[in-house]
């Protein structure tokens, strides 16, 4: 079995996805953290690799960057592969002050002015929400493994935040009382996808720019120094 956008059979990829958006981090995840890794897809360079963590069957798959990407690859695991639960692990810039390079966030809800939802599906819905049972799950991995967590909402966006002309009019836009403190540009159409289909998703992002700070990290950091969110997300696997 394949679809458009996936060579791998049935059987090739686990109930649990972790899904980095960039193909170099899943190659980078499953070449460090799991046992008997096999390559599973390739199509459009978009690696998946399924092999052991913890004595877990486990897929790192890219998910690509922006909704649509993240749409079409959450949508074929969870319709056609027989996939449970995602967590997206990926970047994200800071909208809190407290927060520093490499922190690690958890999203509760997500807003986006995007029409993915009305595209998809014919509705109206620009706030959607991860699943709560795997967030619970992946907040007390944290807290057995020592890991800092912030949890809250955050927003994806149509484009890369750091390039907008003016982010203080984007958030005036952001439902009162929301309080985003992150953006990243994918976990809006994943959570839709895993509702729609009765699906369980989540979110975990590191922070590696702010509008607060100066420093971002450079694509270097991007791929190797998340290693925490790496180790959260696949620890939290064990209990799926």
């Amino acid at each position: 079995m394949s679809t458009p956008h996936n060579e791998a059979n049935l059987g090739d990829i686990a109930k649990t996805v972790i899904t980095p958006g960039d193909p170099l981090r899943a190659k980078y995840i499953a070449e460090n953290f799991l046992e008997n890794a096999k390559l599973v897809n390739s199509v459009r360079g978009m690696y998946a690799y399924t092999g052991i963590y913890k004595g877990k069957d486990v897929t790192v798959m890219a998910s690509g960057m922006g909704m649509p990407s993240m749409g079409i690859y959450s949508y074929e695991l969870y319709k056609f592969y027989g996939v449970e639960n995602i967590i997206r692990i990926g970047s994200c810039g800071a909208y809190k002050q407290e927060l520093k390079l490499f922190d690690i966030i958890l999203s509760e809800n997500v807003f986006s002015e995007s029409n993915f939802a009305l595209t998809l599906n014919n509705e109206d819905c620009h706030i959607v929400s991860s699943d709560k049972n795997l967030n619970n799950i992946i907040t007390r991995t944290a807290k057995e493994t020592n890991i800092s967590l912030t949890i809250g909402n955050t927003v994806c966006t149509d484009c890369f935040d750091v390039y907008m002309t003016d982010v203080n009019k984007f958030l005036a836009r952001v439902p009162e009382n929301f309080n985003p403190i992150s953006a990243e540009m994918e976990a809006f159409s994943l959570f839709y996808v895993a509702k729609i289909l009765n699906k369980k998703a989540a979110c975990l992002m590191s922070v590696v720019d702010s509008k607060y700070i100066k420093d971002i990290a450079t694509p270097e950091e991007r791929q190797t120094g998340l290693n925490n969110m790496i180790k959260l997300a696949l620890d939290s696997c064990f209990y799926l």
